[in-house]
């Protein structure tokens, strides 16, 4: 290997550990200063963890080495080396984090800030680590190493069916429902959390603008707004007609000014807005690589 992808891979080795700390940092914040003290859950084995915290006083962080062992192994082994030494990476150093913090007093005692902070703060540090392609192990693990023996299982489905049944453990164990909702708006959160980091803030708009001022329309969004539209041929089946059917792609602020325009110039005109997974291109996000 020549020096020059030495030190490449070195950037990249050291990049990865700096938001593996960072990530895992976070969500032992949200867990031991927030949800466990609440007696929340965020899923996965810190739930189960959280049960024999109370349970014979074990520390969570501990319990949650002696819960992942076995996955390891099996990830190791049906997965790959590198997903495992990943995993126990980010396992590990999330539990010494969360044994330290748990050694202080928790932030608050109200549940219901418990479960709004527990979850951004855990669902921000969970996103800051798979943007490492690291995980700290429990679902994360297990979701791989079921992928592996049955690869047509939708991840997002195990780990919603896993986070249920360690959220109704919870609520047995503590025979208190509110542990349940509480814990499943913190999970909501945790999962809106990760989607804002993989996919940013900037939510797009789509607008299909139906109207046979559409020539004035087009113009005016592109003089005022400086979007342009593009526009498709339709039929209207109830009426039989040829239409021609504007489709816009605008930022959530400019939906409004659209909208006004619209009115403006048709108050017939219909107007469909739904939302967009992401916008490449000039006006939007631009491909740098």
């Amino acid at each position: 290997m020549s020096n020059n992808r030495k030190k490449i891979l070195a950037k990249k080795i050291l990049k990865e550990s700096i938001f593996i700390i960072i990530g895992c940092f976070l969500i032992a914040a949200g867990t031991s200063q927030f949800l466990l003290p609440n007696q929340l859950s965020s899923g996965g084995f810190a739930g189960i963890a959280t049960i024999t915290y109370y349970l014979f006083n074990i520390p969570v962080g501990t319990f949650m080495i002696i819960l992942n062992i076995p996955l390891f192994i099996l990830t190791f082994i049906k997965v790959g080396k590198e997903v495992a030494i990943k995993g126990i990476c980010g396992t590990v150093i999330l539990s010494i984090f969360i044994d330290l913090l748990e050694k202080f007093n928790p932030l608050t005692e109200d549940r219901f800030l418990a479960c709004i902070y527990g979850g951004i703060l855990s669902g921000l540090g969970t996103a800051i680590v798979l943007k490492a392609s690291a995980s700290t192990g429990g679902t994360d693990l297990l979701t791989y190493i079921i992928k592996a023996f049955k690869p047509h299982f939708r991840t997002s489905n195990l780990i919603v069916f896993i986070d249920i049944g360690i959220i109704i453990l919870n609520v047995l164990f503590f025979k208190e429902v509110e542990v349940g909702l509480y814990s499943a708006i913190a999970i909501y959160l945790m999962g809106k959390m990760i989607d804002i980091v993989f996919e940013g803030v900037y939510f797009t708009k789509t607008l299909f603008i139906v109207s046979d001022k559409y020539e004035e329309i087009a113009t005016e969004i592109g003089k005022n707004i400086e979007r342009g539209s593009t526009g498709i041929y339709a039929k209207g089946m109830y009426t039989n007609e040829d239409k021609m059917m504007l489709w816009c792609v605008a930022s959530r602020g400019e939906v409004v000014k659209i909208q006004q325009i619209v009115q403006s110039i048709d108050k017939r005109a219909f107007i469909v807005i739904s939302n967009a997974r992401e916008a490449w291109g000039k006006g939007f996000k631009l491909n740098k690589a």
